[in-house]
């Protein structure tokens, strides 16, 4: 197994590209902390199918963007299984306007979750990577960051930042062997992208932009996450990895 005895934290890991990936690294041999803001009772599943399997899991409530839930979130992870290997900071969600329509709290919201959120658990996270001198940050990015999309400046302008935000980490935190990544995602069959995948008119859109012609299932974006977490890439940092079906190069 890759990532035997690593500890992983993943925010925003109840549902969805989360679950996937805390799923995928307790598979690997990890032991998960399965971050939460509000369905306890998703948390409560991943963290039984993870012990299922003979791993060690808990879950944890905190709003990332908040500094004393985000420096809570990492300390009692690091409290209860000993270390934090991998951060994944995933936490995220959407409040879609058109830019002439959009409000302040609108952008806000959705900018505090993916950009702030990553600040500050990183910050917290590479505190404890510094002393451990190793330790690896996987920031999750979106097709939106690279090409823009209609009726979420909001949202593709947090993710493009995440990808500024990972070359400045990747360069301040080389010097204490922590590697820092970004994945950027396409369309994701998760409850987010729902309205995108069975409106047939949005479908089609999306269809012809993505050159495997078919939306990602959460195994499919899941390796990606195990290869940056593990020692196989303990040389690569500073990188975009694109796990999105071409999407990106249109």
């Amino acid at each position: 197994m890759r990532l035997e005895g690593k500890t992983a934290l993943v925010t925003g890991s109840s549902r969805g590209v989360g679950r996937a990936i805390a799923l995928a690294y307790a598979r690997e041999g990890a032991n998960v902390t399965v971050n939460y803001t509000s369905n306890k009772d998703a948390a409560d599943q991943v963290v039984s199918e993870i012990k299922e399997m003979g791993r060690n899991a808990m879950p944890f409530k905190a709003d990332v963007a908040r500094p004393d839930d985000a420096e809570a979130l990492v300390a009692d992870t690091i409290k209860e299984f000993g270390s934090l290997d991998i951060l994944v900071n995933n936490a995220g969600f959407s409040r879609p306007a058109m830019l002439l329509k959009m409000s302040e709290e609108q952008w806000d919201e959705v900018v505090d979750i993916h950009l702030k959120g990553a600040f500050l658990c990183t910050q917290f996270a590479a505190r404890q990577m510094k002393e451990q001198s190793s330790g690896k940050i996987i920031n999750v990015t979106s097709v939106a960051g690279i090409v823009g999309t209609v009726g979420q400046i909001n949202y593709s302008a947090a993710k493009g930042g995440l990808l500024s935000f990972t070359k400045s980490a990747a360069r301040e935190l080389a010097r204490y062997n922590i590697c820092v990544n970004v994945i950027s995602l396409g369309i994701v069959a998760t409850d987010m992208t729902e309205k995108i995948r069975t409106d047939e008119k949005l479908k089609e859109v999306y269809m012809n932009r993505i050159l495997l012609k078919r939306f990602a299932e959460p195994d499919d974006i899941s390796p990606a996450f195990i290869f940056l977490g593990s020692d196989e890439s303990s040389y690569i940092t500073g990188q975009l990895l694109c796990v999105d079906g071409g999407y990106g190069m249109i």
